[in-house]
């Protein structure tokens, strides 16, 4: 398989991916697996979300799943970086799934970039240029295409930097009284 090429987040001057720093994907556990290898097509969705999250892992990245946004919307994924830089991660599972959703849009107005993940064998020439892209599957991630960087209004920042530090707090909080339980 193809090693994939990592170009860093953006031509903006913040975080590590922008600076290309780091840009290199966790390799997994997989057989034959290597840094910066895609295996193949996975099944999608929670797969491709775990090479997300071991990509951000590689990156110093703070990723949440699942993360609300004051809207009423959930993302799939949603990472700060070092310098409170927000991105925002829309999983696609299949060219239909891309299709589908209508809620991706409206994900811009609360991130400072807006990337795709996919797997290596989505039809990644459908997505917006704008758009960054990841390609992932479940064992890693890589970054094959900068996202267009509009960086957040300082109030909107601090609203959602705030919510993201509670969210992954309770979170926590969840966890240990889980753990205390046990």
């Amino acid at each position: 398989m193809e090693h994939m090429k990592n170009t860093g987040l953006a031509s903006g001057n913040w975080g590590m991916l922008a600076s290309g720093q780091g840009t290199e994907p966790a390799g997994g556990p997989g057989a034959g697996s290597e840094a910066g290898q895609i295996s193949g097509p996975s099944a999608g969705g929670s797969g491709d979300r775990a090479g997300v999250l071991r990509l951000f892992a590689g990156l110093d990245y703070r990723p949440l799943v699942e993360f609300p946004l004051p809207d009423g919307r959930r993302v799939d994924v949603a990472a700060v970086d070092a310098r409170g830089g927000f991105m925002i991660v829309e999983v696609k599972s299949s060219l239909a799934d891309f299709r589908a959703d209508g809620k991706w849009p409206h994900y811009r107005a609360w991130c400072d970039a807006f990337f795709f993940a996919v797997d290596p064998g989505f039809p990644s020439a459908v997505l917006p240029e704008d758009a960054g892209l990841i390609i992932a599957d479940r064992f890693a991630g890589a970054l094959v295409r900068n996202a267009a960087v509009l960086p957040l209004v300082p109030a909107r920042r601090k609203a959602l930097l705030l919510r993201f530090a509670r969210t992954a707090a309770g979170r926590l909080a969840a966890l240990s009284a889980i753990s205390d339980q046990a």
